[in-house]
């Protein structure tokens, strides 16, 4: 997005009253934000939810010198601003109903990740470690992009295991992305940005207060195919996001442990709820299946809404199409990247190592589009990360 369009963005989103809730129907009814700041009290007023209070204050905005010295931090400190137009915008999260209208961003965002969130307890014991870094390796390994929220315990552990696999890994936080939160993760936060991306909903400056952390769950939620519990106590945070999860009609996976463990009685609450009890992989690449079939065979309808009730239409469209919709290719016309490493597999079994090496696909991009194919039932993977097509 070019300066002049984002300084728009930008001032529209700091407008008092307006946020998330009121940005898609402005934006719906004049087109961009700039004609927001164009249109008459009159016009504004037949946006639904706008008091005259904030209609006045739109109108009223001149701080665009702010604006522009925003903008100019976000280039230095190497920060893009991702709107939910963009084509790198989680395509997973455009259909909650809350999304962020635009998400600060440091490093890359590939709109086509098949992303699996790992949260769990900030005081993990050595079994949740060890479990979390092996599940996240694994994971990462098979081409998922793994997704938490950068704090303490189980998170960190989470980041680390995709790290260690070379796999991608994207972190949201409850701060804004100068505000690195736990302090000590700085490393951290900087490796994830080189092998991934960190992002939040709030910009620079923003510090971690309590309430931004639920907040942000529905971001880990929302962007993941699916969301696995490791190790939480009865009032963790990380049941809000599974919570979140179910709501938002994603897969549910949990941890067991001892049940005569504190901080394990959450994750064994999720099961008998009727979460997925996890002891590989396989469990829960299995359940997203079904997830990545229907988002290939079932392109967004014009009229069709978020699954939320009362929810609005995630984005604006043009002549009843989506102009950005989440349209995958259907599961007959294969992406590009599938074309290239389905060509690039021999009769025989032939080695991830040679298909990436064969098509010139980075490493992360084409661990994704093994496992995709693999979920497709177009490849089979052997031990040793040997692949076959399936015949």
């Amino acid at each position: 997005m070019n300066p002049e369009d984002l300084k728009y963005w930008l001032a529209l989103m700091s407008v008092e009253g307006v946020g998330d809730t009121l940005f898609g129907p402005l934006l719906e009814r004049f087109g961009s934000p700039a004609a927001v700041f164009s249109a008459s009290v009159h016009e504004l007023a037949g946006v639904p939810k706008m008091s005259k209070k904030i209609s006045q204050t739109i109108l009223a905005f001149n701080d665009w010198d702010g604006i522009l010295r925003q903008i100019d931090g976000l280039n230095k400190a190497g920060i893009r601003i991702v709107t939910f137009l963009d084509e790198s915008y989680p395509r997973h999260l455009l259909n909650v109903y809350d999304r962020p209208v635009l998400l600060y961003v440091a490093g890359h965002l590939h709109s086509d990740d098949i992303s699996i969130a790992i949260v769990g307890s900030r005081h993990a014991s050595t079994y949740g470690k060890y479990t979390t870094d092996r599940i996240s390796r694994e994971l990462a390994l098979r081409g998922a992009t793994i997704v938490s929220g950068m704090a303490r315990g189980i998170d960190s552990c989470a980041h680390r295991g995709a790290l260690a696999a070379n796999g991608r890994t994207i972190a949201v936080l409850g701060s804004g992305l100068d505000v690195i939160y736990p302090p000590e993760n700085k490393k951290l936060f900087e490796a994830i940005v080189e092998q991934g991306a960190v992002i939040s909903e709030y910009p620079p400056g923003t510090q971690p207060l309590p309430f931004h952390f639920p907040a942000r769950n529905r971001i880990i939620s929302g962007i993941s195919y699916g969301v696995l519990v490791v190790e939480a106590g009865e009032k963790s945070g990380s049941l809000i996001t599974a919570k979140l999860a179910m709501e938002q009609g994603r897969e549910v996976f949990a941890i067991p442990g001892p049940i005569d463990s504190a901080s394990s009685r959450g994750a064994n609450h999720l099961i008998k709820q009727g979460a997925k009890l996890i002891d590989s992989v396989d469990d829960i690449l299995e359940e997203i299946l079904p997830q990545l079939e229907r988002t290939a065979r079932e392109p967004v309808s014009p009229d069709r809404k978020a699954t939320q009730t009362g929810s609005e239409q995630p984005y604006p469209q043009k002549n009843g199409v989506p102009e950005r919709a989440v349209l995958e290719k259907n599961v007959e016309t294969l992406l590009p990247t599938d074309r290239k490493i389905l060509k690039a597999i021999a009769d025989g079994k032939t080695h991830a190592d040679d298909i990436i090496q064969e098509t010139g696909i980075p490493p992360a991009e084409a661990m994704g589009a093994l496992m995709r194919l693999e979920l497709q039932g177009r490849v089979l993977q052997h031990p040793g990360k040997l692949f076959t097509l399936k015949k």
